[in-house]
């Protein structure tokens, strides 16, 4: 079976490094990025399994990332856990209204990390995307 991929898009290179961690812990293969046009261009090349989505990012939004997500056949049903530092309600519901899976806000624990990684992957599961 073939190692499933993650795309970490995340702007603060700490917050980043320890993302890449965690999910290398959970066995996923990672590749991140630190804007939203990089994201982009990453995903038109390669399908993951999952997205891990910071929301205020340069160039183009976490928003307009998952817009684009989910406006491509080939990207719509891959699941995208959105961390944010935005904890109003109104961005959460915004965040599900273009597509995210889950939403994590930051700081968060490792724990919750996990839980909502594997809430993600079994939706993927779900799918047909892993």
């Amino acid at each position: 079976m073939a190692a499933r991929k993650a795309l970490v898009v995340e702007d603060h290179p700490d917050a980043r490094a320890l993302v890449r961690t965690y999910l290398m812990a959970m066995g996923l293969e990672v590749v991140d990025v630190a804007e939203g046009r990089s994201a982009i261009r990453v995903l038109q090349a390669s399908r993951p399994d999952l997205v891990c989505l910071d929301l205020m990012l340069p160039e183009l939004s976490g928003f307009e990332v998952c817009e684009f997500m989910r406006a491509s056949p080939e990207l719509r049903d891959v699941p995208i856990l959105v961390m944010s530092a935005r904890a109003k309600p109104m961005d959460r519901a915004f965040a599900e209204e273009v597509g995210a899976t889950a939403y994590l806000v930051k700081p968060f624990k490792r724990s919750e990390f996990s839980r909502a990684v594997d809430l993600c992957m079994k939706q993927g599961e779900q799918r047909g995307v892993s």
